[in-house]
């Protein structure tokens, strides 16, 4: 699969030439369960000022090893590395943080114990929890909602009717914006084939890091994408035709959940407890203090891929991400139906992998209200 960051040393023609190569390339059909988009894990020792012990109350285990996407829609671990309020609730237990850019990916690192708690969309944590039947992972808390759009070439495409026949990207096959697009392309009457893309409109699994440039160069029409790419893309010309968040009631839909390792969540609860209230107080954090928050968010983005986001990109896609706590558990549950529709996933056993026993625990701590599993785990 492609690397983490696009090759912007080489030459404009062959640049374009690698990309338009990249979005045409044909998928393994057992992708779901393999390597995701730039799959290969980054350990960002550089990126972790909160990475080293500050001493305090002594946990069970000397080291937590989390996972996240150098993305907006992971803002809760960004901005809570940067204020250091995880390292807070953690005392002498030090963090390990490895970067990934696609689900299934880091789906594969907790499997194999590389780490230990991750955040990620809901879609590669139902697939990997009935890949193993129920044994390997637990939904622990919510993260955020919203931050995806379906954005077009105005020129291409000025209605919804206009996208039949266009060529749109989507992250990774059976990703969340994945499905959510071929769920909406079902919606509308439409038929693709779910595994090859090809149909009445040609989904084009991308690598975010080249899908503005596969927009520029015409290979791609318009991409279903979670932010920052698509304010990358508007900065680039394109058109948001869809706000996902409008598609679901009240506008919220699970983005980004926090899972954990069944082993780990036995082994070292009160380290889990401890990262969970990290969370919950960098969430509130985010919403208190959203201008530093962004500004956090973006100096962490800077310091993982060695470029910040300018304001025109910055601001759009940090308006439409909200951070919470909650799950969603019933529209995570509606995701995996979608996915079963468009052939991805056979019918899933849901039963147990929600686990918010320690967050419900965290938030009356807090002084806040509980969350639902939506009768998919304990509560």
């Amino acid at each position: 699969m492609s690397a983490l960051f696009s090759r912007r040393s080489a030459r404009p023609d062959h640049r374009r030439r690698l990309v338009a190569a990249a979005v045409t390339l044909p998928l393994l059909a057992g992708v779901l369960a393999g390597c995701g988009y730039g799959s290969d894990k980054k350990d960002d020792a550089a990126a972790a000022p909160s990475a080293s012990s500050t001493g305090g109350k002594k946990l069970s285990a000397d080291q937590v090893r989390i996972g996240f996407f150098p993305n907006l829609t992971h803002a809760t671990p960004l901005v809570g590395l940067k204020e250091g309020l995880f390292q807070k609730e953690l005392g002498a237990t030090t963090i390990k943080q490895s970067t990934f850019n696609a689900g299934p990916a880091e789906i594969e690192a907790l499997n194999a114990g590389s780490i230990d708690i991750g955040w990620l969309g809901p879609s590669p944590a139902i697939n990997g929890y009935t890949k193993s039947g129920g044994k390997d992972l637990r939904i622990i808390s919510g993260s955020a909602s919203g931050g995806v759009k379906l954005v077009v070439n105005p020129k291409k495409i000025k209605t919804i009717a206009d996208v039949k026949g266009k060529k749109i990207a989507t992250p990774q096959l059976g990703n969340t914006q994945d499905v959510a697009l071929l769920n909406w392309i079902k919606q509308q009457g439409w038929k693709v084939d779910a595994e090859s893309g090809k149909g009445d409109v040609s989904v084009v699994r991308t690598d975010n890091s080249i899908t503005p440039e596969a927009y520029k160069n015409g290979s791609i029409d318009g991409a279903w994408v979670p932010e920052p790419t698509a304010s990358k893309l508007v900065d680039e010309g394109a058109k948001v035709l869809i706000d996902e968040s409008t598609l679901w009631p009240d506008q919220k839909f699970v983005i980004t959940n926090m899972i954990v390792s069944q082993k780990f969540l036995t082994a070292h609860p009160d380290v889990v407890e401890a990262v969970l209230a990290g969370s919950v107080k960098t969430n509130a954090f985010i919403n208190a203090n959203p201008d530093q928050a962004k500004a956090d968010a973006n100096a962490q983005l800077a310091a993982l891929t060695q470029k910040s986001l300018p304001a025109t990109q910055l601001d759009p896609a940090w308006k439409s991400i909200t951070v919470l706590d909650d799950p969603l558990a019933q529209t995570a549950k509606e995701e995996a139906q979608h996915a079963v529709d468009a052939g991805l996933l056979k019918q899933p056993e849901l039963d147990g992998i929600y686990d918010l026993r320690l967050l419900n625990k965290v938030l009356k701590q807090q002084g806040d209200a509980t969350v639902s599993a939506a009768g998919l785990g304990e509560q």
